[in-house]
């Protein structure tokens, strides 16, 4: 897959904030990989694509939900490589529009109940068992080839980084991103924004890649009520960012990672004169899921200035 020449640069954002106090912040873009195959979902999926090449497979299968980037991705790169791609969709057959997009680029949906989605092998077993053409890959891409291709971000860093930043569904990136570290000998120490409610389990998740638990930070307080919940305060800080860089966030994942750098800065966490690199995981296709939401909120906050 060397034929795929990413573009990812690290920018430095501005804010008073950071002005106040002596702190400077960058954002690895990874949102700007891919339109479609974009940010952590690029690096979790490339591996596994090399692999299904390696073996002489043609069929990518995996599992997501409605407003799952992780499938629109997964979808468009198999169409880019000339692969088939399925997906156990969990919850009922509706036409949300990321998975109209998933269709468009001749994703096969299967809509799966809750309760029979939750053994992933076993659905994938029932119906794919008998087809060496086949690849499994876990939900939101996750598992040791995902972490291998995220860790490969610290090798293109330009600079180092006292502190970084990545927000965690599965724990897969993150994992990565230590990983990558510990491979480098860098000293730069992680934070990891958990964006799901109760997320404890997510340590045991990230420490089971290396022999011992490595040294991180873990911010369990920034999940707004859960995965893929929000709030009018997480929805009017995604527009007070975004209409001060250009620099669009979801309130998924990215959101829920800025709003915390934001908060722990505010909070005097970091000493004066760190630098931050915050991780852009992509999936803006997240906002859609949202957009009334998002709608509601940014007007109520126009009205309130």
């Amino acid at each position: 897959m060397n034929e795929f020449q990413i573009y990812s640069p690290e920018e430095q954002f501005h804010d008073p904030l950071f002005t106040d106090k002596g702190i400077r912040v960058f954002l690895k873009r990874d949102d700007m990989i891919h339109p479609f195959i974009s940010g952590n979902k690029w690096r979790k999926l490339k591996l596994n694509i090399q692999e299904a090449k390696n073996k002489n497979q043609d069929h990518l299968v995996t599992f997501g939900g409605v407003w799952s980037n992780h499938l629109l991705a997964t979808a468009c790169a198999a169409a880019k490589y000339g692969l088939k791609s399925t997906a156990f969709v969990r919850g009922e057959d509706v036409n949300s529009d990321v998975l109209v997009l998933c269709r468009v680029f001749g994703m096969e949906l299967i809509f799966t109940d809750r309760t029979a989605y939750r053994d992933k092998k076993t659905l994938f077993d029932e119906k794919f068992s008998q087809d060496p053409k086949a690849i499994f890959i876990d939900e939101g891409g996750a598992g040791y080839h995902a972490m291998q291709g995220c860790a490969d971000i610290v090798a293109e860093l330009k600079r180092p980084y006292d502190h970084l930043f990545c927000a965690a569904g599965t724990g897969t990136t993150f994992a990565g991103l230590v990983k990558g570290m510990q491979d480098a000998h860098l000293y730069t120490h992680c934070h990891c924004i958990p964006v799901l409610k109760g997320a404890d389990f997510l340590k045991e998740e990230i420490n089971a890649y290396f022999d011992s638990p490595p040294s991180y930070s873990f911010h369990n307080d920034y999940n707004f009520g859960g995965y893929a919940r929000t709030t009018t305060e997480l929805l009017e800080f995604i527009g007070y960012f975004t209409s001060k860089t250009g620099i669009l966030l979801d309130p998924v994942y990215t959101g829920k990672m800025m709003f915390a750098l934001y908060d722990l800065i505010r909070k005097d966490h970091f000493p004066k004169g760190s630098t931050i690199l915050a991780i852009h995981t992509g999936g803006l296709f997240g906002l859609l899921g949202m957009k009334e939401q998002i709608a509601d909120a940014l007007k109520g906050s126009q009205r309130a200035t």
